[in-house]
């Protein structure tokens, strides 16, 4: 069982000439340098709050902006509330909805088999975002889950007690809608249902496990052993997953010598074109693209373990480490989710080879992950991200 509850979250208070705009943005690990100084440029945005950390690490000037926003009237406090957070955008020309369900989640160890991670995580990031929970006490982003969902009737039930609050549409034409639920009979009815179910993050690892180290750190405080979270149904028509593809810096690694090499660890069928690889790719494990122009289908010599049946495992193991050597350092690798983008930069000779990845099934992580397996980072993409700033979890 999970324990997902409502919260007293504080939202943006839009005065006169504001707009929502001023106060969100995408998660803080996707956003680029040009994109954070615009973002930065709004004194309210949440980015002032997530990414501006002190000369020494800490968040201790992050913690004395979030009390002035809060003093300023910026940010107000809301009663006990869930909120239902919709993403409309076109996708391949079809008009394609993602609603979540936000509140805040009871941290964990995962052995307890209620949460479940697919991804794999680095000390690095984690201590920079456990550093912000010390200083700030507040969750100011969300973390992504799947769950079973919360069937037809409540569905309705909480569609009609929803308020709307915020409305915005991104520079990439996602909307985004925010709604608030504070009828209390229809969210006990949601705490119970849940209390049934388990969640697999989609996306957030690396904060869900920093929340949940912060929790012990304070066991004594039961505000402190939640975390913000967005839960999908894992039902919903808008869980869209892309693949992330990998971009290879080869070092003194020639093209040649990997090619020969990768014929030895894998079976390949070369393509014409990078046209061509496209169109063949959904029947092959993955592709790759050389900066000859080169471009090779591949697939497994044989039956392996059930992990090298997924394209990014089978990458990382075989091409990557295998050939690349890029865990010892030998190599560079790079990620990039936009198709178009990696035939660009490969056109213009940018990189030394391109990994390229059919998108990954949700069934298929969720047996991975429900056997314990841990797959490599940026293995799921999940489109669009999760934006943060609509609300935080305030832990003090």
């Amino acid at each position: 069982m999970v324990d997902f509850l409502p919260f007293e979250g504080y939202r943006p208070n839009i005065g006169a000439g504001d707009s929502i705009a001023d106060f969100v943005s995408p998660p803080y690990d996707v956003i680029g340098p040009e994109q954070l100084k615009a973002l930065q440029s709004k004194k309210h945005n949440v980015t002032n709050l997530t990414l501006e950390p002190d000369a020494d690490g800490r968040y201790r000037g992050s913690a004395q902006r979030l009390e002035s926003f809060i003093a300023e009237g910026a940010l107000r406090q809301a009663g006990p509330s869930y909120y239902l957070y919709d993403q409309t955008w076109d996708e391949n020309g079809v008009k394609t909805t993602r609603r979540g369900l936000v509140g805040i989640l009871r941290t964990e160890d995962y052995s307890k088999g209620n949460i479940i991670p697919h991804e794999e995580t680095f000390s690095k990031v984690k201590a920079d975002r456990l550093n912000l929970l010390r200083d700030t006490e507040a969750h100011l982003e969300s973390i992504f889950g799947i769950y079973e969902g919360l069937g037809k009737d409540l569905d309705r039930k909480v569609d009609a007690a929803a308020r709307l609050r915020y409305r915005y549409v991104d520079p990439d034409g996602v909307e985004h809608r925010y709604s608030q639920i504070s009828d209390p009979a229809v969210i006990e009815e949601v705490k119970e249902k849940l209390k049934t179910q388990k969640m697999l993050i989609a996306d957030g690892h690396h904060r869900y496990e920093t929340a949940l180290n912060y929790a012990k750190e304070n066991p004594g405080d039961e505000a402190k052993q939640y975390v913000l979270c967005t839960m999908v149904s894992q039902d919903d028509g808008g869980l869209v997953i892309r693949p992330t593809h990998r971009l290879i810096d080869a070092g003194d690694i020639g093209e040649t010598t990997a090619v020969k090499k990768i014929s030895k660890a894998m079976r390949t069928e070369e393509a014409s074109s990078v046209s061509d690889l496209k169109e063949k790719l959904p029947q092959h494990l993955f592709g790759m693209i050389f900066r000859s122009g080169k471009c090779l289908l591949l697939d497994n010599i044989s039956e392996e373990d059930p992990m090298m049946a997924l394209d990014t495992y089978a990458a990382q193991q075989k091409i990557l480490y295998g050939i690349y050597k890029s865990d010892e350092g030998k190599s560079k690798i790079s990620y990039d989710a936009d198709m178009d983008s990696v035939e660009k930069s490969m056109a213009a000779k940018e990189h030394d080879a391109a990994v390229v990845l059919n998108p990954p099934k949700l069934q298929t992580i969720w047996d991975l992950a429900g056997r314990g397996k841990r797959m490599p980072k940026k293995t799921t993409f999940f489109y669009p991200k999760i934006w943060s700033g609509w609300v935080f979890y305030r832990m003090k």
